[in-house]
């Protein structure tokens, strides 16, 4: 689309359609894939505004903004404050990935990443606690530090509670956990965030994540295992609740 929603972006919009069924921010969100990978914008292009698009699509304005939240996640759009959302990807490499895109924002297939996520940050904590060095020690008490600090702010907690599992994941010196568990993040980024957003009391999640340094630090691999673990299980429940909220 031109800067001044020229020509491409009105070829897009008459692409789109009121939804069927009961609105979702997952189905806007594979709309919205489906229209960009059919190669009616190109690399560059602005989409239309979020009142646009909500119009055409039959859904409220939140549910548009939350279905381009998850496409920036992926890589396909970017935003630009005070701007507008812009097409990142190509149509070609939409089109090699958009089924898997699809499956992995419907909410079975979201659940299976939160299962995965569980034992993948379990065996995480595992080899951190029989491999990080000092320096991965201090890292991860620096970490907590800033979580103990903003415990009412959501979302520098946040920030900060992605940081300790990095940190844990690269002290557990695997690159295939690491990047697995990267890979995994960044699709379920958006739930997490409104999972913490959504909790009124953070201090209970931070003491599972100093439970989890704890047996780190004194090299309790099992120990570190299973405080992950009880961590993921609560972590993992907060992230159902928040989905079944919003699908």
């Amino acid at each position: 689309m031109t800067a001044d929603g020229g020509r491409a972006g009105r070829a897009e919009v008459d692409l789109l359609g009121p939804l069927e069924g009961e609105p979702s921010v997952s189905a806007v969100a594979q709309r919205l894939i489906q229209v960009i990978a059919s190669g009616a914008l190109e690399r560059g292009s602005r989409l239309p505004p979020e009142r646009q698009l909500a119009e055409r699509l039959g859904v409220g304005r939140s549910t548009v903004r939350e279905a381009l939240a998850v496409l920036d996640v992926l890589g396909i759009v970017t935003t630009r404050h005070g701007s507008g959302t812009y097409v990142r990807s190509t149509s070609s490499s939409l089109l090699s990935n958009v089924i898997d895109w699809g499956l992995i924002l419907d909410q079975p297939r979201t659940l299976d990443l939160v299962e995965l996520r569980q034992d993948l940050e379990a065996a995480s904590a595992r080899h951190a606690a029989e491999r990080a060095a000092a320096a991965d020690l201090e890292a991860l008490a620096a970490c907590l530090e800033r979580m103990r600090a903003s415990v009412r702010d959501p979302a520098a907690f946040a920030e900060a509670d992605v940081e300790f599992h990095l940190l844990t994941a690269t002290a557990g010196r695997n690159s295939v956990i690491v990047e697995l568990l990267s890979s995994v993040r960044s699709l379920l980024q958006v739930w997490v965030a409104r999972a913490v957003a959504e909790e009124a009391d953070l201090s209970g999640t931070l003491r599972e994540h100093e439970l989890v340094y704890d047996a780190i630090a004194i090299r309790d691999p099992e120990g570190a295992a299973e405080a992950m673990a009880a961590h993921m299980a609560s972590a993992s429940s907060r992230l159902r609740r928040s989905l079944r909220h919003r699908h």
